[in-house]
């Protein structure tokens, strides 16, 4: 149940949320009003094959019976929103119907964490990471603004997560399967659950007797036992989702959407991760051969640089660097999860392999798949950020650092998908009073606030998003000249530093470092 303190923080939230219904919202709003219709006019069996729109339903099943209960709402609400041939209809009633449907779904946010709150002890630091959480600039950013519904399904993992944090395995790696029926994109972690559930779920140890040498031993029925019943229900889960629509041999139709491969590398708007750096080495490469001939980059293809920089998604085409086909991302992400599975795999007690390790290995398997991706959208830092601001409980300096610097940089990535000039000052209000309440509320294990565990280069790099800010937020357009996407390239790259520089910090922290406890109780 609720109590006042929490009511009282949930008011304030949702106070939040509602002032920012005015603000501008992204095609994604039409997406999502188009996927109600979808799911409200017509049969299941067309769901997957309507493409009347240019926004076709292309989540898995599960998130798209939670559109079919809305839309239940929605008809009674205007019924002109579930009407299919209604494109583009954002009246007011439709907007805020929509607005306070996110709104609605952030109580399975709220409540997961407080969950996850109780599983941490009840700790002062449990409450801040939790309130930073629910009221983080992302989810103000990409939900109550931009438009979607990663509160809701954020809300699930961290479920998934507290669940696995009481010792309850089972469901943790059940709720994580219906998790990804309702989304996919949380497949990039799976690999950290499947070893963790296999080694503190799955693997049963029992005592050797004394005569014998050594200290415990595997024991297979129990071990197969509980195999059979994780195995069973995580079956059970994909069968209720995907199980009508195989029953009418619509799975290659479902994956076909769920799995679109013809877009580019990287999307219109670069997302902060290594590809980004890639294109612009390539880029100025193009101006170097310009200016210095002897370089040898006469032949480049000038015409490549527009292609990635007009915001369109499609292909990206490189000039001077070799083209990245979509095996060398899946092999360079592979590769970079490896310290993830390190986490998981390495010697100590199963206690020491415990829930804390799952949040540090799911926080760097989410990270390599952003970093190395194919087409990663910069609104997946989320799935970094999520979990990693569940370990800043009882953090080491460092992993506090790692978290100041990239939640800084990671959420002022966002500012692109806020373009609107009546969204100037909200946008950069919302993550000045998070980032100023992250850096001082936030205390490392002994006691030392974010803000005072950085390092003077951390703290310069944090300062130089103000000027970033002016330069591309404030300056007008024509002082960029021909160069109007410079001001995009400018965010894109100077975050995607802080981006990597924290990567590595944190695998060197998760992976490298033994001599810290991850976790303290208060």
């Amino acid at each position: 149940m609720l109590g006042g303190k929490n009511l009282a923080f949930l008011c304030v939230g949702v106070g939040v949320k509602l002032l920012l219904w005015p603000a501008y919202h992204s095609t994604d709003f039409e997406v999502h009003r188009n996927w109600l219709a979808i799911t409200n006019s017509l049969p299941l069996s067309k769901w997957y094959f309507e493409d009347g729109s240019e926004w076709t339903l292309d989540y898995p099943p599960f998130f798209a019976w939670f559109e079919w209960v809305l839309s239940l709402a929605a008809r009674w609400w205007d019924p002109r929103i579930v009407q299919l041939d209604n494109l583009g209809y954002a009246a007011s009633s439709c907007v805020e119907f929509q607005r306070l449907t996110v709104i609605v779904s952030e109580v399975v946010l709220f409540t997961a964490l407080g969950r996850f709150v109780r599983a941490s002890g009840g700790t002062r630091q449990s409450k801040i990471a939790a309130a930073l959480t629910f009221l983080s600039a992302g989810f103000l950013f990409v939900d109550h603004v931009h438009f979607q519904y990663n509160g809701f399904l954020f809300g699930i993992l961290v479920y998934s997560l507290a669940f696995a944090m009481e010792g309850h395995d089972l469901l943790a790696g059940t709720t994580f399967a219906v998790l990804l029926c309702f989304k996919h994109i949380f497949m990039y972690i799976a690999p950290a659950y499947f070893i963790y559930l296999a080694i503190n779920y799955c693997a049963v140890l029992r005592s050797r007797r004394r005569s014998q040498v050594g200290g415990c031993a595997l024991d297979i029925g129990a071990s197969v036992w509980r195999l059979a019943k994780l195995g069973t229900a995580v079956v059970v889960v994909f069968a209720v989702a995907f199980g009508p629509f195989a029953a009418k041999g619509q799975l290659p139709q479902l994956a076909s959407r769920l799995f679109p491969f013809k877009r580019g590398l990287c999307h219109a708007y670069w997302a902060p991760n290594f590809w980004a750096l890639y294109v612009f080495a390539d880029r100025l490469l193009i101006l170097a051969s310009r200016f210095m001939p002897a370089l040898g980059l006469a032949s480049a293809d000038l015409s490549a640089m527009a292609a990635s920089t007009r915001g369109l998604v499609g292909d990206t085409s490189f000039a001077v660097l070799p083209d990245i086909p979509p095996i060398a991302t899946f092999i360079a992400t592979l590769l970079a999860q490896i310290p993830a599975y390190v986490v998981l795999i390495r010697k100590g007690s199963k206690k020491r392999r415990g829930p804390q390790r799952l949040i540090q290995s799911v926080v760097l398997c989410a990270y390599a798949s952003y970093m190395f991706g194919w087409h990663v959208h910069e609104k997946a830092i989320l799935l970094i950020l999520v979990p990693l601001g569940l370990l800043t409980v009882a953090p080491t300096q460092r992993t506090l650092r790692m978290f100041a610097v990239l939640s800084t940089a990671g959420y002022y990535s966002l500012f692109p998908l806020l373009f609107g000039a009546q969204e100037l000052l909200i946008k950069a209000a919302v993550l000045l009073i998070w980032v100023l309440c992250a850096l001082a509320l936030l205390k490392s294990d002994r006691g030392v606030s974010a803000w005072s565990c950085l390092l003077r280069a951390e703290r310069l790099y944090v300062l130089g998003h103000i000027p970033l800010f002016v330069a591309t937020e404030l300056l007008p357009g024509y002082a960029f000249g021909r160069l109007q996407f410079l001001p995009l390239a400018l965010v894109s790259v100077y975050t995607a530093f802080g981006v990597t520089y924290s990567w590595l910090g944190l695998v060197y922290e998760f992976a490298l470092h033994h001599s810290h406890s991850t976790h303290k109780r208060h």
